[in-house]
């Protein structure tokens, strides 16, 4: 009688535990195809694109070269396409006129700054980069803009302030003559200097310790192939930064950072201790005059900010972009000889460089255009959102969704270029010689939000070069050529440290 009652107490609890068993498994399977519905489901009339794998999403296929692989998937969804970046989905803009009815046409709608947490901890939700679109970034744009010109940006005062540093650049490469040399550190030096004259309103020499510490804190987070690829993992992995060992690199960065706003902050100090009212000596000066009316949105940390902004992007972009120049010069030798016929025919060997005589240089504009196609220093720009919902190419794109310009598709567009993986210069000059400027090549972005150094950057490109090409020859070491094809990618693609040997003419 026991051994009944035990049996069907012992069925009845297998009973119960099958059944249990039953209730897991289905749970599993349910919340398994919600997953899977969450996972593929996109918004209303959203465009397509891959979505790749659970909570990385599409990013183990961007490790390397992600602008590449961006742009083949332009043959599967189309010039307006969507991915998966990690756990949110991205429109990724692919071509010359995707970039034009979304940047251009809709501009204000496309001019957003996503909300990523990494650039967040590190601007403090200031400065002019990563700030966000609306009344705040608009008075700090036009007052950039204004105050730049006012000091000379376009101007012939700023041309002296290159040409003054072309000097000291040049007296640098000289010391080298004849030897192998790295010259990043020399075109670091000579670019930040150009920005130390608008900001501080003076220069520093090269061997300065403050100079040389800010330098290797932006060589450390732009040109170090560890720490740029693990950067650009934390802008689209945002939670790594919270897992060992990320979380300890990104401990360093923003240490690194504070302590550079920390020296930007004393240069602002003592501007303040020594400021008049009628005498505006550079950007922390008129900066302060605005602070003295309008404290809320002209703040301290605002301004300090805006100075970080000025050096990270300022510098590594046109340093980067002069590094390139330099190895297409010593790749195809062909392109030097030419640009230094054409600079002593203009200049002259002991001439100096000018704007005003930049048309008589064709073949010169048409190399530094080449230089910008041919080896894009911003891929993917910075990443824009949407400011509301907004239709494109039947398209319906809701508002605050990230959107990245694939500029180096555009500049790689098989449609555009004949032969464009190779180095031509030629192909920007006409029938008869004139260089003819191509609105495909977009170097300083395009819409509301191009670059805020454009001008500035097309003279240090325009007058650095010429004085370089006009005093030096550029050889590689023992005809080994430095690697033209891999680069640092972050935000900026550099190329990685090469020698170089420099022959005085």
């Amino acid at each position: 009688m026991f051994c009944v009652k035990f049996e069907k107490q012992y069925s009845k609890g297998n009973a119960i535990m099958l059944e249990c068993g039953n209730l897991t498994a289905l749970s599993a399977c349910i919340a398994l195809v919600l997953g899977i519905y969450y996972w593929y489901r996109r918004p209303k009339k959203f465009p397509p694109g891959p979505r790749g794998f659970p909570l990385v999403g599409i990013l183990p296929y961007l490790y390397a070269n992600p602008e590449k692989n961006l742009a083949k998937w332009k043959t599967v969804y189309g010039s307006i396409m969507s991915a998966r970046f990690g756990r949110q989905d991205w429109i990724v803009l692919n071509d010359y006129e995707a970039i034009q009815k979304t940047y251009v046409r809709e501009g204000e709608s496309f001019s957003g700054r996503p909300n990523i947490p990494v650039s967040r901890e590190l601007t403090q939700g200031h400065g002019i980069g990563f700030l966000d679109y609306g009344k705040k970034w608009k008075l700090q744009r036009k007052f950039g803009l204004m105050t730049l010109r006012g000091f000379g940006l376009g101007k012939k005062g700023m041309e002296k302030r290159v040409l003054e540093e072309a000097y000291h650049m040049n007296e640098e490469i000289r010391k080298q003559t004849g030897n192998s040399f790295s010259i990043h550190g020399i075109l670091t030096n000579t670019i930040s200097n150009v920005i130390c004259g608008v900001v501080f309103g003076r220069r520093f020499d090269y061997d300065d310790p403050w100079f040389t510490g800010l330098h290797q804190k932006l060589d450390k987070w732009y040109a170090d192939p560890k720490n740029t690829n693990i950067l650009a993992t934390l802008f689209l992995v945002p939670w790594l930064q919270h897992v060992p060992p990320v979380k300890g690199i990104m401990k360093e960065l923003k240490d690194d950072k504070t302590h550079m706003l920390d020296q930007f902050q004393k240069e602002i100090n003592q501007h303040e201790s020594t400021f008049q009212n009628n005498d505006i000596r550079d950007f922390i000066d008129a900066f302060l005059v605005e602070m003295h009316q309008e404290k809320e949105t002209f703040s301290s940390l605002q301004l300090v900010h805006y100075i970080s902004d000025l050096f990270e992007a300022g510098t590594e972009t046109i340093a980067g972009t002069l590094r390139w120049a330099l190895l297409c010069l010593i790749h195809y030798p062909d392109t030097q000889a030419k640009l230094y016929k054409e600079t002593l025919n203009v200049i002259g060997e002991d001439g100096l460089p000018s704007m005003s005589i930049k048309d008589e240089m064709p073949y010169t504009s048409a190399f530094i255009h080449e230089v910008q196609r041919f080896r894009t220093v911003s891929p993917l720009g910075l990443p824009h959102c949407t400011t509301k919902d907004v239709e494109v190419a039947g398209f319906c794109i809701p508002t605050e969704t990230t959107v990245v310009s694939n500029f180096w598709a555009v500049h790689n567009d098989p449609n555009l270029w004949d032969e464009r993986e190779k180095f031509k210069p030629e192909r920007h000059l006409d029938a008869d010689g004139n260089f003819i400027k191509s609105n495909y090549i977009m170097p300083y972005s395009v819409g509301p939000r191009y670059c805020l150094g454009e001008q500035l950057a097309k003279i240090e490109l325009f007058l650095l070069l010429t004085s370089m090409v006009q005093k030096f020859e550029f050889l590689s070491e023992n005809d080994n050529l430095p690697d033209i094809d891999k680069g640092c990618i972050s935000i900026v693609f550099s190329p990685l440290k090469y020698n170089i040997i420099a022959n005085e003419r």
